[in-house]
């Protein structure tokens, strides 16, 4: 943000008319709708203070086959244009730019290419690139082969599919939840664009035809039938100026692709289907019922879904969740489960994972009776207030802390915008909430809405999911057969065109870019130094001890951001380190089931139910988690705080107190809501390995080389979910089990809640004194200081009140208990140095290899940063993705972890690729380096140093990069020696550490790919079933 007030400039540019401008006081924005006069593009500007600029151009695709056209498009436009005919302008641009924010993405009815930067040249040379890319693509074959789609001949002549969206799909389609979404939509949309896969069916990528994308491309991305959305105090004209006479001018007006509703369903119907599992055991059965409901352009009708979806579902304490939470015939609600307002027409989920075949009528009936009795009766006003409270805090929260602010604002009113609504209602929902509390004065208008839109629709799908253990043998085999009929069939002449298709691919891919085409920010367009946010520190009295508020104020837009912060390795102000739990805590092996129940869980004077409803009446909501680092200087050190949070509007201050009472009221006796959110984790967990698998390798591998990746491991990795499905297997209706388990989080709750306490609040100026003053008096009756007298501190085993089938929980499955944690981590070091191979559901590989390297305070740390940047735009991108047709791939300094890691992501290849990680070390070192690389890889790491947050974002941020001695000083220090890198220094580095070093290696593999990896020499572990 700027320090000047910010006016903003509104005047168009010629070839726009104003459609619409409205001012947005709660977001400090200007919206100016406006249509391009020559084609009829429409052009939404959000005008706002901000430096970082944001920017995106979308189309309606609305596909209607899987052949994957709409996302094959999406890849093979970034691979060259009119003005930019360099192989791979995106990948490219990426290294030359400062961008905070630089994808494309692929909805089921639309393709959208984002950007954001905070630098103005940066700004305008993306939106060159990014023009050309999307309405002048040069959608060349051989761009088609290698994204898309191609037959391919190995070394015995006998035909192979590849293709890095073909690659993907495979491991995106390997996922339950992925399956179980689309086969929904296969049933509840059985006309329109949504009954296809936008990304593409494995099964169905093969049939699509270079011409049949061009034509495609022809036809959905014209002017005509795009959205255009800009955000920041760039002025409007200035953009419209480079739109209109880079691109826009150039067309005339054409077709627009119009979102048609689909035709409904005379009665509800139930269909059955399978996913791929590798043991089709009891218990693992999907039931979702679904209902199609009106189209998102109507803001008034969708807000009042989201009311009717909060009245549901909004919290474990309302009655749909609830009934679904407690199901006999089920683990856990679906995982599609409430509103989606993606598509022209919202759908509405419910329904129960972990369930069996014979139960889908059950649970279905058992559904529709709860929402009979539900609209039987006028729903309480508090429930009423209590949703409205909650779209009030959505509305006024700023968001911008995972992908840009601006960006996020756009994207939410994207899915309007494209189907012609006014993006503008999402954006300012005022007006409508006062609409809606004036409906729900009427006691029958809420159940009334539930009767129309659920109870009497009969556009209602049933769908039953069970697991097929043989379905994805049976996948490969019908590929399998297809490519045995495509052997067959070829002629000699067909062979030598495929392998000289191959052999112009390879050239292709080998060639070296002219990548002077293309514009470019260099280093002395980076900022010499950042801002960073600063607040003030108060000594007060916290559960009477001595402690520290940090105050930060803030642009918060009316809400106050919460946290109390309890030290468990180092000491804040002055506060005597004798008594922090240096081991006790964080060693704890239920430490991440404790903090994912804490919240969840009733106190001493309610129940869970109570509580929840409590927490979304006053606030978002109450979260625990740990803020754990390793230490600059040492490896096997951390630093390590326990924080509880919230946030909430400013007329709240109830939440101040309810943070407290969580703290030091809640109770592990709810032996069933306990093992509700169990299930509901290992279910999450197990349906986030498709998507994270990267991540987990990386984990696995680098798990042995600090005490936080050892602890990371175990808390969070592939055993914990081992460890979590044995327990909750073995412990089932044991009442003496769940006893054991509440007794343990009951004793380390007490031992958390007895420390010291700090607190921290982000407010804006003027409710900072008030909002200190509330804290400081909520904390002056608490139980800390009897609690802290009674149990005392000590670094006692933990053995005797611990499940012993939570012992993988700390990587001492072998020990079983036996000991304490800290003697477990130390006799299993040697398993740590093992190279590890994970089978898990997914149809491609997961690789990863890491390497100790020194922690983040050492004089070769920026080089190593600079390293993997480096290592992936000059080798490892094109070697593994391009070349070996992985979705993607490159390398990462981990300073947690101390270890300089490599990866690949949904990748066909397994040996070929932890060959390439070697080679890109050997090119580093064997082969001529440019200073413009290194300039590429410096602006890379810079950029994401530099990429603002949210003002509540920013100021958490700060607080505890200060706790964690990495505060604006020592990062002033890191930012200029990475500046200083030379390619000697990246070369050094990499001999030193990573040349011929022993290193560890980690894959997750399908399951039927057991005898390759161990063929490979990994050590196979198994996610059980």
């Amino acid at each position: 943000m700027t320090d000047t007030p910010f006016i903003a400039d509104l005047t168009l540019h010629p070839a726009f008319e104003l459609i619409e401008h409205r001012h947005i006081e709660a977001l400090s924005m200007d919206v100016l709708i406006s249509q391009h006069v020559k084609t009829g593009a429409m052009h939404y500007h959000l005008a706002h203070p901000s430096d970082e600029n944001a920017f995106l151009v979308g189309f309606r695709t609305q596909p209607m086959d899987s052949k994957g056209e709409a996302h094959i498009l999406e890849h093979v436009a970034l691979c060259g244009s009119a003005r930019f005919p360099v192989r791979d302008p995106f990948f490219s641009m990426i290294k030359r730019s400062l961008n905070t924010f630089m994808n494309a993405m692929t909805a089921a009815d639309w393709t959208a290419y984002p950007y954001a930067t905070q630098n103005k040249n940066d700004y305008f040379n993306l939106l060159a690139v990014y023009l050309d890319a999307s309405f002048f693509p040069n959608i060349h074959p051989l761009d088609f082969a290698q994204e898309g789609i191609r037959v391919e001949l190995d070394e015995n002549d006998k035909p192979q599919f590849k293709g890095i969206v073909f690659n993907e799909m495979k491991g995106a389609m390997s996922g339950e939840i992925d399956q179980l979404y689309h086969t929904v939509a296969h049933h509840l949309f059985p006309t329109t664009t949504y009954h296809y896969n936008s990304g593409g069916d494995p099964a169905e990528i093969p049939d699509l035809t270079h011409t049949e994308l061009v034509e495609f491309h022809q036809s959905h991305y014209h002017p005509s039938n795009s959205v255009i959305m800009s955000f920041g105090n760039i002025p409007v004209a200035e953009t419209q100026a480079k739109i209109h006479d880079d691109a826009l001018s150039q067309f005339e007006a054409g077709k627009k692709h119009v979102s048609r509703p689909e035709q409904r369903l005379p009665a509800p119907i139930s269909a059955i289907d399978t996913y791929t599992a590798d043991e089709a055991g009891p218990d693992q059965t999907h039931h979702v019922v679904a209902w199609l409901l009106p189209s998102i352009t109507d803001p008034k009708q969708r807000l009042a879904l989201r009311l009717l979806e909060g009245v549901l579902v909004e919290h474990a304490g309302s009655p749909l969740r609830a009934y679904l939470d407690s199901h006999p015939l089920g683990k856990a609600p679906s995982p599609l489960l409430g509103l989606d307002d993606s598509h022209y027409e919202m759908v509405f989920y419910t329904g129960l994972r972990g369930s069996n075949p014979e139960h889908a009528e059950a649970v279905e009936q058992g559904i529709m009776d709860l929402l009979t009795e539900v609209a039987s009766k006028p729903i309480d006003d508090d429930t009423i207030e209590t949703i409205l409270h909650q779209i009030e805090i959505d509305q006024r929260h700023i968001g911008g802390d995972s992908i840009p602010y601006g960006l996020n604002l756009m994207l939410e009113g994207f899915s309007t915008a494209i189907h012609d609504g006014n993006p503008i209602d999402v954006w300012e929902v005022d007006e409508h909430l006062q609409w809606l509390r004036e409906q729900v004065k009427d006691a029958q208008w809420l159940p009334n809405l539930i009767k129309t839109h659920l109870l009497d629709n009969q556009h209602r799908v049933r769908v039953t999911l069970t697991p097929d253990s043989e379905k994805s043998a049976r996948l490969a085999a019908a590929e399998q057969t297809r490519l045995d009929t495509i052997a067959m069939d070829l002629s000699a002449d067909d062979k030598a065109i495929l392998k000289q298709q191959a052999l112009d691919l390879a050239a292709r891919q080998a060639a070296p870019d002219d990548l002077s085409l293309l514009p470019k920010v260099g280093l002395e367009d980076v900022p010499t130094d950042i801002s960073f946010k600063q607040g003030t520190q108060k000594q007060v009295r916290l559960s009477g001890q001595d402690s520290t508020l940090f105050e930060y104020e803030a642009g918060t837009n009316g809400l106050y951001y919460y946290q109390v912060i309890v030290p468990l390795t180092d000491a804040i102000g002055n506060q005597d380190t004798s008594s922090l739990p240096v081991n006790e805590v964080i060693n704890h092996p239920l430490l991440p089931i404790y903090l994912s129940l804490l919240s969840e869980l009733g106190t001493d004077s309610m129940s869970a139910h109570e509580m929840q409803a409590k927490q979304a009446a006053h606030s978002s909501g109450v979260t625990a988690r740990i803020s754990q680092r390793t230490s600059i200087d040492d490896s096997q050190t951390i630093s390590s705080y326990f924080v509880v949070a919230t946030r909430a509007l400013n007329r709240k201050p109830e939440a101040i107190d309810l943070l407290k009472e969580v703290m030091e009221h809640s109770v592990f006796r709810e032996h069933d809501r306990i093992k509700e959110i169990l299930q509901q984790r290992q279910a999450g967990w197990q349906s986030n390995l498709a998507s994270s698998g990267h991540s987990y390798a990386m984990q696995t591998a680098s798990r042995g080389m600090s005490r936080q990746a050892q602890l990371e491991y175990v808390r969070s990795g592939l055993p914990a979910l081992n460890a979590l499905k044995d327990f909750l297997a073995h412990a089932s209706d044991d009442d003496t089990q769940w006893d054991k388990l509440a007794t343990s989080l009951m004793d380390l709750h007490q031992r958390v809640i007895s420390l010291p306490k700090h607190a921290v609040i982000i407010c804006e100026a003027e409710q900072t004194e008030r909002l200190s003053d509330l804290i400081v008096e909520s904390w002056k009756d608490s139980q800390a200081p009897a609690l802290a007298a009674q149990l005392g501190v000590s670094d006692a085993t933990i053995k005797d009140t611990i499940p012993s089938e939570f012992a993988e929980l700390h990587l001492a499955a072998a020990l079983n208990g036996e000991t304490d944690t800290i003697k477990a981590r130390e006799s299993s070091s040697a398993l740590d140095a093992e190279d590890l191979a994970w089978l898990v559901p997914t149809n491609v590989y997961h690789n990863a290899s890491a390497y100790r390297v020194p922690a983040a305070d050492h004089p070769d740390t920026a080089a190593l940063m600079v390293l993997a940047p480096y290592l992936r735009n000059g080798y490892l991108h094109s070697a593994i993705r391009e070349r070996g047709g992985a979705y993607g791939g490159g390398a990462g300094y981990d300073a947690n972890a101390c270890a300089f890691k490599f990866f690949s992501y949904r990748d066909p290849q397994c040996a070929e690729t932890f060959a390439h990680f070697e080679a890109s070390i050997e090119w580093l070192l064997n082969e001529p380096q440019t200073d413009e690389q290194l300039e590429e890889a410096i602006l890379g790491i810079i950029s994401g140093m530099d990429k603002p947050g949210s003002p509540a974002g920013e100021a958490v941020k700060a607080c505890f990069a200060d706790l964690h001695h990495r505060g604006a000083d020592w990062q002033r220090k890191m930012r200029a020696a990475i500046l200083d890198v030379t390619v000697a220094d990246l070369q050094r580095v990499a001999k030193q550490y990573l040349q011929g070093q022993q290193h560890v290696r980690a894959v997750l593999a399908p399951y039927d790919k057991e005898e390759t990896v161990k063929n490979l020499g990994f050590n196979v572990c198994k996610i059980k079933s």
